[in-house]
């Protein structure tokens, strides 16, 4: 019996990761027409990545931003991507009667944005924190702290919180809709 010298397996994702903004220009260009508008779907629990692939499907224009996340399972490292937002997404259309058409068993609710500026803005700085590859951690709850825009580096422009976690100075990004 050989055993050959012992090598470091790579980790692999369980999944590969889906699109999570479709389509890819959605925050960037808005379309200048009063029939389309945002709005926040709220989903069963876990179906957030069900309810996006069926989006992309139809061609429909959502975002779900996801975050990788690494973990051990059986002695294996795994990756999986997780929703920043636990339970929601956000639909850009005409009407949100064709999100419950298209799986209502996914769908909870779907409310419309009052303020479609604020949001576009906020969700553009959680695009750009995905993209820059920054290491992001879901809070569960938002602590008060001092409100800061970034000024100058990778992250220029950006508003968040200033928060104290385990030692660390963080900056926390957050979408004040939800």
């Amino acid at each position: 019996l050989f055993v050959g010298p012992l090598t470091k397996i790579s980790s692999m994702p369980i999944l590969c990761e889906e699109t999570s903004l479709y389509p890819q220009d959605l925050l960037d260009v808005q379309e200048n027409s009063s029939d389309l508008r945002w709005y926040l779907v709220y989903t069963r629990s876990r179906h957030e990545k069900f309810l996006a692939r069926h989006l992309h499907s139809k061609s429909m224009s959502f975002y779900l931003p996801l975050v990788s996340k690494e973990h051990f399972a059986r002695g294996r490292r795994t990756h999986s991507y997780l929703p920043v937002f636990s339970g929601y997404l956000f639909y850009f259309g005409d009407a949100p009667s064709d999100v419950y058409k298209l799986a209502p068993a996914c769908v909870s609710c779907v409310m419309p944005v009052a303020n479609e500026i604020q949001l576009v803005k906020e969700l553009r700085g959680i695009q750009t924190l995905l993209s820059l590859g920054t290491q992001l951690t879901i809070e569960a709850s938002l602590s008060p702290g001092n409100r800061v825009r970034v000024r100058s580096g990778c992250m220029s422009g950006l508003e968040g919180t200033v928060l104290k976690r385990k030692g660390r100075t963080r900056l926390l990004v957050a979408v004040n809709y939800l």
